[in-house]
C-alpha cells in the first residue's frame, strides 16, 4: 500500500484556507497513485481549545467529514484526517478514516488529552480502541500525545500492522517524538506513521519531522521544516515475516504487567533481605 503524508502548515481557525490546501495535496496524491493520504491532528483549525468555533457534529453531521466524503471519491483515495467534535459542553478530538468510495471506515477519539497544555479542560478523552481494516492492513489509529503511552500501542498491535499517529508536535520536543515513533515500531514490530503539522502557531514553532516507520525501527521517509507531500510503498509481509520469525508479542507477560500496575510492590530498604533471594 502507498502511504502519503500530508505535511501541512495549518491556517489558525481557517476551514476555508485549510481545505484548499487539502485538495492540491490530493490531486498531487492522486497524481503520485497514493492509496492512503494521512493529514495532521484538527487538520483543518490547528491546536485549538476554541470549542464553540471550531467544533462539528458527530460524522454524519459534520461538514469537514462530507467535503473529505466527497473528496475521496472524487480523488479515489482513502484519507486519514483529524476533526473536532462537539460533545456537551466540550468536545472530542477526533482521528476519521474515509474509504476511497466515501464511506466513514472509522472515527476515533484521542485517548490521552494533553493535560500539560489544557488539552483536557477543553476535550473529553475517548475510551475505545480503534481497528479499521484496510486494503490487506489493519490500521490503528492514535493521536499525538497518545504517543507518549506505550499500552495502548501494545493493545492496537495485537491486531494492526500499520498504526497512526496524527500530531501537532511542537520543535522544542521534537527528540521525544522521533524517538518514541522509533521505539513504538520496534516494540510493536509494525509500521509507524507519524504525520505532524508544520509552521509557527503563536510563539510555537512546529518542524514537522513526519516519518514512515518501518517494523525494524528504520525511518524510510521523513520530512522537516517544510509544508510537502511524501510517500511510501508498504508492504504487509515486512510485518508478519519478521512477527514470525521474531515472535516478540509471545514473551510478553501481560498477567504480570496488570499486577504490578494494579497492586503495591513492596521496597527492600538497606540492611533488609527480601524472601526472595536464598
Amino acid at each position: 500500500m502507498r502511504v502519503g503524508l500530508g505535511q501541512i502548515d495549518i491556517a489558525w481557525e481557517n476551514k476555508g484556507a485549510n481545505l484548499l490546501k487539502c485538495e492540491d495535496f490530493l490531486k498531487r496524491a492522486k497524481d503520485n497513485s497514493i492509496e492512503l493520504l494521512v493529514f495532521p491532528e484538527m487538520t483543518l483549525t490547528g491546536f485549538s481549545m476554541n470549542i464553540e468555533n471550531i467544533a462539528e457534529g458527530p460524522p454524519k453531521q459534520s461538514p469537514s467529514v462530507k467535503w473529505f466524503s466527497e473528496k475521496a471519491i472524487e480523488y479515489n483515495i482513502n484519507i486519514a484526517f483529524g476533526y473536532t467534535e462537539k460533545c456537551g459542553e466540550k468536545g472530542l478530538n477526533n482521528l476519521v478514516i474515509i474509504s476511497n468510495k466515501g464511506e466513514v471506515l472509522s472515527k476515533y477519539s484521542k485517548l490521552h488529552p494533553f493535560s500539560y497544555g489544557e488539552e483536557s479542560n477543553y476535550y473529553i478523552a475517548g475510551d475505545s480502541f480503534t481497528l479499521t481494516k484496510l486494503k490487506d492492513f489493519v490500521v490503528g489509529s492514535t493521536i499525538c500525545y497518545d504517543l507518549r503511552f506505550p499500552e495502548l500501542y501494545q493493545v492496537l498491535s495485537k491486531k494492526a500492522e500499520l498504526i497512526l499517529v496524527i500530531a501537532n508536535w511542537p520543535e522544542k520536543r521534537n527528540n521525544a517524538w522521533i524517538t518514541q515513533l522509533k521505539s513504538r515500531a520496534m516494540e510493536n514490530q509494525c509500521y509507524i506513521v507519524g504525520v505532524n503539522k508544520v509552521g509557527f502557531f503563536g510563539s510555537n514553532y512546529y518542524s514537522g519531522d513526519s516519518m514512515i516507520i518501518s517494523p525494524l525501527g528504520e525511518v524510510l521517509k521523513s520530512l522537516s521544516h517544510s509544508e510537502d507531500l511524501v510517500y511510501e510503498d508498504i508492504n504487509i509481509e515486512e510485518v508478519t515475516t519478521l512477527r514470525e520469525n521474531f515472535a516478540l508479542k509471545k514473551d510478553r507477560r501481560n498477567n504480570l504487567y496488570i499486577k504490578g500496575l494494579t497492586s503495591d510492590i513492596a521496597i527492600i530498604n538497606e540492611g533488609e533481605v527480601s524472601h526472595d533471594v536464598s
